[in-house]
């Protein structure tokens, strides 16, 4: 069950990197100073990445986690 605990931190750390991506997208658009409505709708899609970031970080902690029962 090696590979399934490699291909999970793989996914981990691709998730990882997605958060981190997002922040910096986040500081950014603070930092461009943007209308107020522009700026809410920059922050909805980064939530929307926020999630998927998360959503991939804890499917590949739970492919490690499997992996390291079923081996």
């Amino acid at each position: 069950m090696d590979w399934l605990i490699w291909s999970g931190a793989a996914v981990t750390l691709a998730g990882l990197a997605a958060l981190i991506w997002t922040i910096l997208r986040v500081a950014r658009a603070k930092g461009a100073g943007l209308s107020d409505a522009e700026l809410r709708n920059r922050l909805q899609r980064a939530i929307l990445l926020n999630f998927a970031a998360l959503f991939l970080s804890a499917i590949g902690l739970m492919m490690v986690v499997a992996g390291i029962m079923l081996g």
